[in-house]
């Protein structure tokens, strides 16, 4: 064998060839910068998305599906601010949902996504929910910096489906319309008039589906009974059965910690009530659904569909009783942080998915590359185009979690790469889950004299991320791709698994480790080689 043929050798390890994927360059068409509209649910589950054909169809079959996104934080107004910001819940400040630790008060809006976007010479539209207690903390007919329209809900009406307060640049109107389809008609009517124009456009777009909305249950003390479906979507699901994954009422919780192990195995009573929310949850995403596929359609008659940036996620999930936990959020455990996060538009694959993980502080980095925008904080997430332009790329990135304080969980850092969820309680306790031995998080591992190699590493990584910013949020682990001749060598700690594919005249690696760690290495082949 020559030389030009022995490079994909690699110390016996079994090689896989991963195709490539992609598009151009996001944000530049022929019709000059992108405009981008961000649609955002409220506590949706991935799960749900199976009840949204108009999405599935308008966004996710002309654009590509995250499989793996996650919320930073799971709760309301720690998410947003990480949206609007790109930074993670320790850096943006926004800790909770209520003051003194969260709350619009807390965020501060002379430098954010939508003043940046203003900056570069956008038109900017917020139309819906904004960060919690919006019109509580300050005077409700404030407009927050960044903003040349703005048609936001007022706290606490916000969580009425009908009889709620809008701010329409700076006046307070009450409307009784399903929210919803108020939500959606102002959108449709801005695109109409802003499309198709010399100005490109941001429109934020935040629904209440599926958050839940109606009278307090008073055996309930935290959070809302059920949503409100739209009159004509009730019933909808009235015979839909209650997902039971593997964690569903989980029998034995003698690993995790006190907050879990305290709660009480599921009554028939409470089973009934966590299926009413969930089919009424369901309901309520309908009406969403429609609208986003006027949305879509309205682009479309605009001439504006091909030159817009569509971004549909969730600020959290959701739980239906998996681990015991009836409803809610706050946790660390997959239904409450994985979310759903769908693209369309310029440099968007059509019907592609990636796998790769993706966390919401990715979201204002990849606005910012798609629209040229410069922004005012430093960015902790990174943008998705790189992984769209090349389906097979893998950051080596780890991900962080951050619980909020001033809620009723107990809070904890955690982090999560593509083998392990490892997690530290204030309380001193820990988890740690193989995510690909155990998906539902049934067995911690924590406690294994086996992982605790591992366990003291990603303890130490932990650490710097919860204090991290900027690059430093994105650090890879240390490997190093070299030749000897023409034969790659990988020098990395825990070699598990490497993938090899040649682009041209350089070589990329993907390494794999067995605690969990992926890294791409990226070196150009020595001459002779070539």
């Amino acid at each position: 064998m020559g030389p030009r043929a022995a490079w994909p050798a690699l110390l016996g390890v079994a090689l896989a060839l991963i195709g490539c994927g992609g598009s151009g360059a996001p944000g530049q068409t022929g019709a000059g910068r992108p405009n981008v509209i961000v649609i955002m649910t409220d506590d949706q589950t991935v799960e749900s998305m199976r009840v949204m054909p108009g999405v599935r169809s308008s966004l996710a079959a002309a654009g590509t599906t995250f499989e793996r996104a996650f919320a930073s934080t799971a709760l309301c107004c720690p998410s947003r601010a990480t949206l609007f910001t790109g930074q993670y819940m320790h850096n943006h400040g926004v800790l909770g949902n209520r003051p003194p630790e969260g709350g619009y008060g807390r965020l501060d809006t002379r430098e954010y996504l939508p003043v940046w976007l203003q900056r570069a010479g956008y038109h900017t539209i917020h139309i819906g929910k904004f960060l919690n207690r919006y019109g509580q903390d300050r005077p409700p007919t404030e407009v927050p910096p960044g903003w040349n329209e703005w048609y936001a809900s007022v706290d606490p009406s916000t969580y009425q489906y009908s009889g709620y307060q809008l701010n329409e640049n700076g006046v307070v109107n009450r409307y009784a319309r399903y929210q919803a389809d108020e939500y959606t008609q102002r959108a449709v009517d801005a695109l109409a008039r802003l499309s198709p124009g010399p100005t490109p456009f941001f429109m934020s777009l935040a629904y209440l589906a599926p958050h839940s909305g109606g009278p307090r249950d008073p055996d309930d003390p935290v959070g809302l009974v059920t949503p409100s479906p739209a009159p004509r979507h009730r019933d909808a699901f009235a015979s839909e059965p209650l997902p039971r994954s593997p964690a569903f009422d989980e029998a034995d919780v003698s690993d995790k910690p006190r907050s879990i192990r305290r709660l009480p195995r599921l009554s028939p009573a409470r089973r009934a009530g966590i299926a009413e929310n969930y089919r009424q949850r369901l309901e309520s995403l309908l009406a969403v659904d429609e609208g986003v596929v006027r949305v879509v359609d309205a682009l479309r008659a605009a001439g504006e569909l091909e030159n817009t940036l569509i971004v549909f996620t969730s600020d959290n999930g959701f739980f239906h009783g998996e681990h015991r936990v009836p409803y809610g959020k706050v946790m660390v455990y997959e239904p409450a942080v994985a979310v759903p996060l769908i693209m369309r538009g310029p440099g968007v694959p059509r019907g592609a998915r990636r796998g790769q993980l993706v966390t919401n502080a990715d979201l204002a980095p990849t606005i910012l590359e798609a629209t040229g925008a410069t922004p005012g904080r430093v960015q902790d997430g990174r943008s998705l185009f790189s992984l769209l332009r090349d389906r097979g790329l893998e950051w080596g990135r780890e991900l962080l979690f951050e619980g909020p304080t001033g809620f009723d969980a107990v809070a904890f850092s955690a982090l999560r790469n593509e083998r392990y969820l490892y997690v530290e309680y204030d309380t001193g306790e820990r988890e740690l889950y193989d995510m690909k031995r155990d998906p539902a998080q049934l067995q911690s591992l924590d406690a294994e004299p086996a992982y605790a190699a591992v366990q003291a590493r990603l303890s130490r990584r932990l650490a710097a991320l919860q204090v991290c910013s900027g690059a430093s949020c994105r650090e890879r682990p240390a490997a190093r791709l070299i030749f000897r001749g023409c034969r790659p060598r990988i020098r990395s700690a825990l070699l598990e698994r490497v993938r090899l594919r040649r682009r041209g005249s350089r070589l990329r690696a993907q390494v794999g480790t067995s605690d969990g760690r992926l890294v791409t290495l990226d070196r150009r082949l020595p001459p002779t080689c070539r």
